[in-house]
Order: structure tokens, then sequence, then C-alpha cells
């Protein structure tokens, strides 16, 4: 196993002694600097590019919301899908135009796709008017990369396949004042046979859970009142490190934090899912009631031909005794179609799943072929269109059942989050993450509130505020 690496303080300290020299440099010519960070993918990506516009307001940038004009762009990337990395060569092109109108800016690539050597030669070979590219594990160092393509005006490249490491003390800059990503750990051993992830962000490595429930009790006295714990597996959280903290552990103490708040978590692998996990989730009011169990396929055939760990009644019995602690669970998952040599029979089998377990809501893909995983090499004899009809199917036998499961909330009153507007409507959020639209003062935007849910659609809910006892 490859060993964690832990950046020092001496480390991140010659990272800030760099973003020190750059915003010097910028000051020195009286200007202030923009940068355009744009985001594509999971949560944890969105978690990173908060670092990363840390890392450039400490250079010195204002973060502005367009390539145009930005004296720094960066482009941090998904790998899971092909339509995802397909987009971003699209608007990487694009950038040659900005670049051309606004000739000192510098254009960098990171992310899961700068994790790939075949992706890395091609930046080289055929997008000349990139200057750097950056794999997630070297993040920490984005300063240092910058210095180098601002002071020398050479292409740099810092994409070596080294151990995972862990920075604490990096700089976040956060879209929002109420809600809060909080990554507890980076990195995944399960290696599902489809999956990108543990060759391009490594193997497990967690935090130190001082370390978290640090952040998260500043993230609460700052006035967040939503956070989200963040892994690629957060269930197997803490098996890395000698602490005796699980999860549900983690949870918990988090869970005790004074204030008005709520906790989430993403993702959970269902090989980990534990009954103290759940019962942890019942016992704690700050727990959200929502859990996102990705299944994938209803046949235990196909699993196992995916390396999931578990069958179709394993993946069962563990919904059955979440919801049986917790009568009011919404439950989210992923689900893949056309994985390579599934039947229309296995098929069935994920149909009759969503069917029995009720979903509130589903992430659907189609199964997309990564280079460099198992999967890939796997016979595939669907035809596109026949997978096209299974997903077709899917998702309008799920809408139905998100339709079903919405109209039953009519009625009743939820305590939800206040977060935000839309158009003439303010926005909240259930305890189970449902979008709601009311009618309200602005005012009320950070707090939690009663609302009477009296409308629904398949994607979300409408309401009123209902008086307080």
């Amino acid at each position: 196993m490859t060993k964690t690496a832990i950046i020092s303080k001496e480390q991140l300290d010659s990272q800030f002694a760099f973003c020190a020299q750059i915003k010097a440099f910028w000051q020195g010519q009286s200007i202030t600097p923009t940068a355009y960070v744009e985001t594509y993918g999971c949560q944890q990506n969105e978690a990173d590019s908060e670092n990363i516009r840390g890392l450039l307001i400490e250079c010195g940038y204002a973060i502005t919301d367009s390539a145009e004009g930005a004296d720094v762009v960066v482009m941090n990337t998904c790998a899971i899908r092909e339509h995802a990395e397909q987009r971003v060569f699209g608007n990487l092109g694009a950038l040659t135009h900005t670049k051309r109108r606004h000739g000192r800016q510098k254009i960098f690539l990171c992310g899961c796709m700068a994790g790939q050597e075949v992706v890395v030669n091609r930046i080289k070979a055929s997008y000349p008017h990139v200057d750097g590219v950056f794999s997630t594990h070297h993040l920490w160092q984005f300063p240092e990369i910058l210095s180098r393509v601002l002071f020398t005006g050479k292409r740099t490249y810092f994409t070596a396949d080294e151990p995972g490491s862990i920075a604490e003390g990096l700089p976040h800059s956060r879209d929002s004042k109420l809600k809060a990503w909080v990554s507890i750990m980076y990195g995944c051993n399960n290696f599902c046979t489809y999956c990108i992830v543990p060759y391009v962000r490594g193997r497990e490595r967690s935090r130190k859970w001082e370390d978290i429930l640090s952040e998260c009790k500043q993230l609460i006295e700052s006035g967040i009142k939503d956070i989200t714990l963040l892994g690629q597996n957060v269930n197997s959280y803490g098996k890395d490190l000698d602490q005796g903290v699980d999860f549900a552990d983690l949870l918990a103490k988090i869970a005790e934090l004074p204030g008005d708040f709520i906790i989430r978590f993403m993702t959970s692998h269902p090989r980990d899912a534990s009954n103290k996990l759940f019962d942890t989730m019942a016992r704690y009011p700050k727990i959200a009631k929502q859990l996102h169990l990705p299944f994938q396929s209803g046949s235990s055939r196909v699993l196992k031909a995916m390396n999931r760990h578990y069958d179709r009644e394993t993946y069962l019995e563990k919904v059955r005794y979440a919801k049986s602690v917790m009568p009011d669970l919404v439950l989210t998952s992923d689900v893949i179609v056309g994985f390579p040599g599934e039947t229309e029979e296995e098929f069935e089998e994920t149909i009759s799943l969503i069917e029995q377990v009720h979903y509130d809501s589903l992430f659907t893909f189609i199964f997309s072929p990564r280079p460099g995983t198992p999967a890939y090499t796997m016979e595939d004899p669907t035809p596109k269109e026949e997978k096209n009809r299974r997903f077709d199917k899917l998702c309008a036998v799920q809408n139905g059942i998100s339709e079903q499961l919405h109209n039953a909330y009519i009625g009743k009153t939820l305590r939800c989050l206040i977060d935000g507007t839309d158009k003439e409507f303010l926005t909240a959020r259930t305890e189970g993450g449902r979008l709601v639209r009311l009618v309200g003062d602005p005012s009320l935007i950070g707090t939690f509130a009663p609302i009477t849910i009296t409308g629904a659609t398949t994607w979300s809910l409408t309401g009123e505020l209902t008086e307080k006892d």
C-alpha cells in the first residue's frame, strides 16, 4: 500500500511564499488581476475548486465569473464519463480565442483528467495555448506552478503519479455563506471495474478527526447551516488511521457540536455501510435523514462483474434496516445502464429493484468505457440503440416514483433551510435535500423555518411558510 504524504507546514509555507511573490508582482504594476475557475464533475471537484480559488485570492487575484478577459483560467476536470471529457476538450479549444483577445491570459487544466497520461500527452501535442497541467495530487502546489508559468513563460506539468497527500491549512473561497463542503478523505480503494477514480485520485487517505471537527466548528461559528462531508467512500473513513474513530463516530462527534445546523454526506459505498452508521443517523437530529447509496445494478451477476463486493440481497437488506430505523429516510442512488454483457433479464432486475426500493431520485448513466479500467476491454455486444431504450425506460419508471413520493409530501409541514431565490420565489431545502419554492421575504434566507407543502412535481415541491407555535 502506498504511504500517505502529509504535507508539512514548511511545505505549505513555501507555497504561501510563492503567493506573496505573485501578489507583489501585480501590485508593482498597479494591476488587480482576475481569475476564472470552471468546475466539472462531482462535489469533491467543487471542494477542490474552493481551494484553488482560495489560493488565487492569496496570490492577489480577484475571482470573476467568465474566462473572457481573465488573467488566469483554471479548468478543474472530471474523468468519470467520456462525454464530460469531450466537453472539456471542446471548451479548452475555445479558450484559444479568449487568449488571443487577452494576451497575458494563462490557462491551466487540473482535476481527474490531468491524472491520465493520455490526456496530458494530448494537451502537450494539440493544445499549445494551455500553460500548465497539474493532477489532484499536486493541487497544494498550484502557487508554485502558477509562479513558474508567470515568470518563465514555460509550459509546466505537475502530473507525476505520486502517493496521495493530505494538505491541511489550504485557504477556501466558498460560493455560499450557508452551505459548505468538507472533505474528510480522498481517493478510493475499491477499484470498481468501470471506474477511473482510484487511478487518478489515488488510494484512500483520511484526514484526522480532530482537524475535521475543528473545520466544522469554525464553519458553524461563521454561520454555515448545512455541511456536506465528502469522500469517494465516506463509509471507509478512518481505516487507514490508528485513531479508533470510524465514520459513524465522526458523524456523532460533529452532531454533538453546539449550533443550529445540519450534516449530510456523500458518497456511501454499500460494501461498508453498517447498521452502526444507520443507528447513528437515526439517533442525532442534526444528521439529515438522507442517504445516497449507489446500487449501480439490480443484478448480482453484474454487480460481481463490476467488482462491487455486495449482491442484490445484501444491498436490499441494508436498505430495509436503514428504513426501519429512519422511516422518513430520503434515499437516492446511482445506476448504470448497459454495463458490458448486461442482458435484458438483468436490466429488468434493475427495474424491479427500483420499484421495490422506491428511490426519491436517481442519478442515471449509460455505461461509459474508460481507458485503463478492466471494463474497457470487456466484450460489449449490446448496441447503443438498445442501451438508449433501456435508459429511457428506467428514467420513466423512476420519474413516476419520484412524482408519487413528492405528491405524498402535500399537506405535510417540514423544517427547511431557506437558502436563496429563484426569480420571484424563495428556495429552500428539506432535511432530505428536496427543493421547495415558496413566496416570502428575502430576509428569511439563512434561517430554518416550518414550511407546509402545497404542491409537487417530479423534481421539486412548492410550499407556504407556517406560523411557528
